[in-house]
This record gives structure tokens, C-alpha cells and sequence, in this order.
């Protein structure tokens, strides 16, 4: 496959998970996500792993499934996968890195490509399925099985069960690239040690990670010896290292209470919580508890003790501003959803995509839509892919009674999301909306308003055309 074909073949797979109700797009653990990933891209690029073309053609876009199954997945044209599951279960951010590192290398060594190429016959649509499959197992097993029903369906899942061959290279590759990018190897081995562990204890579905990359003796051995081959790294031992792991505790528990959504699990992380004492220095656990319980009291709607625990949080992050950041964020949303948007403290730094679409979100449920506008208008012009921030502008928009600009942003929330058919019918509507003069809200600018939607229009159609004609051709 070319590079070109295994991106098409990778956005009309996104394209699906996208649209999955499973799929969730949190600013906050997604920036977290991100610090770890930038890196060991940066890394991938520097040994000559990531080559110029693969790194501009390919999406290398992360997404998150709200799931409790410990898992990620590598998917064509550099979309990853990754499951709430995974970062609830890590006990560090080398942890997590070393199995992003390994599905990176799946990606830049085009493992993904080869295995499709091998069953070059099969529907694209049959690999959606299979992924979308693997995505509902873990709340609806008899769900994920009838998605994946079918010789065909099977041999694509097969197909993704990587040879032995690749998962060595991506170890051993993704061992250098982890490395380089500043991270403790020692991360590799425990994921190791723990993905051994749950194999040797039970494979209930809790751990599909050990079904798509399955632990051999030969892989495990490697591993270690690698390890013990390299030069001893010098221990990370300051202060904000140490908060670095109270970070990843609190990311941790974001997941869990993001993954775990019923009232019996948000009770269980609120008690757990409130055991925990006001104290200046926390324990990963406690941090994490504290976080968790937090999250939890807010989804409950006792907002009141949320804000008691995010008090305390507070006390303990005040020497880091790694983890006041974190904490700051969390309280800002305990705020909105109790109402108090419009008396909450403004972010001190809005500068991480969590902080721009958490402050917009307060401006917006305290009646500042000008203020949304201003920022966002900024936001999307660099980075026009961000879903989430085309729909808050649309509604900041809206507010203001711009129809037709509300319109073109969320036509492109839908274009970042591929979804150029729901993106059509929107810009179709606006310039209806145009011809008929009935938006008042555009004022001057009317006019460019109307040639950006009418150019987008025609771009957007040129997509779906071209879409049409790739289906007609892998048909």
C-alpha cells in the first residue's frame, strides 16, 4: 500500500470511530496524552524511524475510547487508539510511554500496511467493523462478537494479530525511541512484568492488549536483556519527578471515573476520597484518590464536597505548578458544573488546549460568548482540526446572533470529525440561509462570510467526490 492509501483506508476508519458513542474527546487527559507522545515523536524523527513523507501524510492522531479494558491499538494511516483502561492501569507516564512507543513503531515501520496488503481483497469497511467490535467488548461482549461475526470479519481480525517478527521489532525499536525521547527504560520491562502477570492469572476480556500483541517467553527475555545491556540511566531523584508520578496518579484517576460511569462506582471513588487527610504532601495513591473522588462528587452533583476535596488537592500542589496546573483545571470544571462559572477564578495560563476549551466553556455558561469568540476565532485558525473547538465557537456564535457563522463553524467541527457529508448539508443550509437574507448577525462582513462558505462548499464536494470514486475502485 502507499502511504496515501493507508491514510484514506485510516480516516474512513476514524471516521467511524468518531462517531462511536465510545469515543470521547477529554481536552484534559488528551493534553496529557500528548506531553508523553510529542517526545517520543520528536525521538522517532531524530533516529531516522519517522521519515518526511509518513510524518506529513499520516494523521498521528490519538484517540480516546471510554472503555475499562486495558488496551491500545494501532490503526492504518497513523491513528492510535487508546482505552481509558490502559492509563487507569499504569502506575507511570514511562509505563503508558512504552506502549505508545511500541504502536508508534507498528506505524512507521508499516506493519499495519503489510498485514492488509497480505488480504488485499477485503472490504475496508470489515476492518472498521472488527475495531469498532474490539471498542464495545469490554460493556457488551455479545455486542462486539455479532460486529465481528463472519470468515471475513475473522480474517481480518487475524490479519491484526501481528507476526512475531513485527512485535520484536516494535519492541526492540520502541525500546530506542522510549530512550531517546528522555523516558525510564525500566518503564518497558514493568509494563512487561504487569501484561505477564494479568496472562499468566486469567484472559477474561479484561486485557485484549495480550490478544493483538500476545507475550511470548522469546519477547518477555528480550525485553530484560535489552534492559540490562544498556548503560545504566541515572534515576530521576528531584522534587518535581516525584510530582511528575502524583500527575499521572491524578490522569489516572480521571480515567477510571471517566471509564466507570455508573453510580456505584462514582460512590465508591467519592468514599475512597474523603478517607483521605488535608495534608501538604500526598501520597500517588492519595493524589489520585483525591482526583478521583473530586470527579466523582461532581458527577453525583455534591458539589459542595467536591469543592472540599479540590481544596484540599489545592494545599498540595501549591509547591508545583505541574500539578497546580492540573488541580486548576479540575477546579474551574467543579465551577461550571455547579454553576459558579461566572464567580470563578479566570485560568492564570490559557495557553494548553484543556485550558482554551475549559475557559471558553466557563465564559460560555457565564454569558462572556464575545470573549469565546475572540479566543476561539484565534484557536481554530492553527489549529484547524480541533473538532471540539469549531462546536464552542458555533455556539459562542450563536449567542451572539451570527446564524451564518454558527453555521460554517459547525459545518467544520464535522469536516475535523470527516464527516463531509453532515459537513455538506450544513454549508448547503447557510448559504440557503444567504440567498434568502435573513442572517442579520453577519453585519459587514456578510459578504466574506458568504465567499468562505461558498468556497468551502466547493472543497468539501471535491472530498466527497473523490470519496465516492475510492469506493468505487476498492469495490
Amino acid at each position: 500500500m502507499t502511504a496515501s492509501a493507508e491514510r484514506r483506508l485510516g480516516d474512513r476508519i476514524a471516521s467511524s470511530i468518531y462517531r462511536d458513542p465510545d469515543y470521547l474527546d477529554d481536552p484534559v487527559l488528551g493534553d496529557y496524552l500528548q506531553s508523553i507522545w510529542q517526545p517520543l515523536m520528536a525521538a522517532a524523527r531524530a533516529r531516522g524511524e519517522l521519515g518526511a513523507e509518513l510524518d506529513e501524510r499520516f494523521a498521528w492522531e490519538i484517540m480516546l475510547i471510554r472503555n475499562r479494558t486495558v488496551n491500545a491499538f494501532a490503526l492504518p494511516g497513523g491513528y492510535l487508539g487508546v482505552h481509558l483502561g490502559l492509563i487507569s492501569a499504569v502506575e507511570n507516564r514511562d509505563e503508558l510511554a512504552s506502549v505508545l512507543a511500541h504502536e508508534l513503531i507498528h506505524v512507521t515501520q508499516r506493519h499495519i500496511s503489510r498485514l492488509i496488503t497480505k488480504q488485499n481483497q477485503q472490504m475496508p469497511w470489515l476492518l472498521a467493523a472488527m475495531i469498532l467490535g474490539m471498542m464495545a467488548a469490554g460493556k457488551n461482549p455479545d455486542a462486539a462478537n455479532a460486529a465481528i461475526t463472519g470468515a471475513q470479519a475473522l480474517s481480518v481480525q487475524n490479519q491484526l494479530n501481528f507476526s512475531r517478527d513485527m512485535e520484536r521489532e516494535a519492541d526492540r525499536i520502541g525500546f530506542g525511541v522510549m530512550a531517546d525521547a528522555g523516558y525510564d527504560r525500566q518503564g518497558f520491562a514493568s509494563m512487561f512484568d504487569k501484561l505477564q502477570q494479568a496472562s499468566r492469572l486469567n484472559d477474561n476480556g479484561s486485557y485484549p492488549y495480550l490478544r493483538s500483541h500476545p507475550l511470548t517467553t522469546e519477547r518477555i527475555g528480550e525485553a530484560k536483556s535489552r534492559l540490562q545491556l544498556e548503560a545504566p540511566a541515572p534515576l530521576a531523584v528531584s522534587p518535581e519527578a516525584g510530582r511528575a508520578r502524583l500527575v499521572h496518579a491524578m490522569m489516572a484517576g480521571r480515567a477510571h471515573v471517566l471509564g466507570n460511569a455508573g453510580v456505584e462506582a462514582l460512590r465508591f471513588a467519592l468514599a475512597e476520597a474523603q478517607r483521605v487527610p488535608a495534608a501538604a504532601v500526598l501520597t500517588q495513591r492519595q493524589a489520585g484518590a483525591l482526583y478521583a473522588g473530586t470527579l466523582a462528587a461532581t458527577r453525583l452533583r455534591d458539589h459542595g464536597e467536591a469543592r472540599s476535596l479540590v481544596d484540599k488537592l489545592k494545599t498540595a500542589a501549591a509547591a508545583s505548578p505541574l500539578m497546580a496546573q492540573a488541580v486548576e483545571l479540575l477546579s474551574l470544571e467543579t465551577d461550571i458544573a455547579a454553576g459558579r462559572a461566572a464567580q470563578a477564578a479566570r485560568l492564570s495560563s490559557v495557553n494548553s488546549r484543556a485550558a482554551v476549551l475549559l475557559q471558553s466553556q466557563a465564559d460560555l455558561a457565564a454569558g462572556r460568548p464575545q470573549d469565546v469568540s475572540d479566543r476561539l476565532q484565534t484557536w481554530v485558525t492553527s489549529h484547524p482540526k480541533d473538532a471540539m473547538a469549531w462546536q464552542l465557537l458555533a455556539t459562542a456564535q450563536g449567542q451572539q446572533g451570527q446564524t451564518l457563522r454558527a453555521i460554517r463553524s459547525d459545518a467544520e467541527s464535522r469536516v475535523a470529525q470527516l464527516d463531509y457529508g453532515a459537513a455538506r448539508d450544513r454549508l448547503k443550509a447557510a448559504q440557503d440561509l444567504m440567498r434568502s437574507g435573513r442572517d442579520t448577525g453577519s453585519g459587514a462582513g456578510a459578504h466574506i462570510d458568504g465567499s468562505i462558505i461558498d468556497t468551502r462548499t466547493r472543497e468539501i464536494d471535491q472530498l466527497l467526490r473523490q470519496q465516492a470514486l475510492q469506493e468505487k475502485l476498492d469495490r
